[in-house]
């Protein structure tokens, strides 16, 4: 039978050590050639949006997929998960708490291997869904001492810094202008819905890491081309991907301003089999899209956590 667990499971189930675990260890074997993953699909109906992405790691005995949807405002996520040895559908997971933890984690993992050990001081353009858990990751893997956020909405702002005080038990204050976050930060992160640059790109300071992860489509920046120059190191999660949906890196590279032979795929930086910051003052810049092997890492987790701890309805499916 298939363990059915509810968003209320997945928040029990996951935390973010495990996240970034999971994600790390799949980008691992993604940089081995042991963990296949296609590029995301889309589907466009009047109404709406079906977004489909698929891998597996056979390591680990498991397939599947993530789709979601995103019809009249609203969006529903959930993860299938199949035995690579059965064929035996094995989990149905909703995914919406999963995929903000897992996004949060793959920053957090490339901050592990781009940004500088002693980083400390973290500024964030975006205050919505998904900025908490990139908070939580990179503290999770440097010394965070301070955080720096901006949002258009104050209120918003506000609201979010006094929050993510008292969650990661540093300081976290709001700021007014751009020019604030990325001023004097180690880390900089983007996780925003913009179409447009955030910042101008001349604001970049020797040895800062940036991870760029709000943008998943072709048509959306977060960064300009000046911010892609000075970028010593771009690390992205998979290039096929990244040329399809990377919207920072496809306008520069149709520009002349940077080339895909230059970039990395996180996996092999994982591996040793690309580099990963090499001086102190290098900028590096990772830019994160999402790949279905890390849902599919993150889900199995939740399910193997389910299933030991009797979380979960079993769903009498494909006998």
């Amino acid at each position: 039978m298939a363990l059915l667990l509810r968003e209320s499971d997945v928040e029990r189930l996951l935390d973010m050590p495990t996240a970034l675990e999971a994600v790390e260890e799949v980008l691992r074997q993604h940089g081995e050639g042991l963990a296949p993953n296609q590029p995301r699909r889309r589907v466009f109906v009047p109404r709406g949006v079906l977004h489909i992405m698929a891998g597996g790691m056979p390591a680990w005995g498991v397939m599947g997929l993530k789709a979601y949807s995103a019809v009249a405002g609203k969006v529903r996520f959930v993860v299938l998960l199949f035995s690579t040895e059965t064929g035996e559908l094995l989990g149905i997971i909703e995914a919406d708490r999963l995929g903000q933890i897992r996004t949060g984690a793959a920053s957090g993992v490339a901050t592990k291997y781009l940004a500088r050990p002693d980083s400390s001081i973290v500024g964030i353009f975006g205050t919505g869904r998904q900025a908490g858990t990139q908070l939580q990751a990179v503290c999770a893997v440097r010394p965070i001492r301070e955080v720096r956020a901006y949002s258009r909405d104050p209120e918003r702002r506000e609201r979010f810094c006094a929050d993510m005080e008292r969650l990661l038990e540093c300081v976290v204050r709001p700021v007014e202008a751009p020019v604030d976050v990325v001023k004097g930060a180690d880390i900089v992160i983007t996780i925003t819905s913009s179409r447009e640059p955030l910042f101008d790109g001349r604001l970049i300071e020797p040895g800062q890491h940036l991870n760029v992860a709000g943008s998943n489509m072709a048509q959306k920046r977060e960064v300009d081309d000046e911010t892609i120059r000075r970028a010593d190191r771009i690390v992205v999660d998979q290039l096929e991907d990244a040329r399809i949906e990377s919207g920072d890196l496809i306008d520069p590279v149709i520009r002349g301003v940077t080339r895909w032979e230059r970039m990395h795929e996180l996996g092999a930086v994982i591996c040793g089999n690309a580099p990963g910051r090499e001086r102190a003052e290098e900028v590096t810049l990772f830019k994160s899209n999402g790949l279905a092997i890390q849902d599919v890492a993150v889900a199995w987790k939740v399910l193997e956590g389910g299933r030991a701890s009797g979380v979960g309805s079993e769903v009498p499916i494909f006998k």
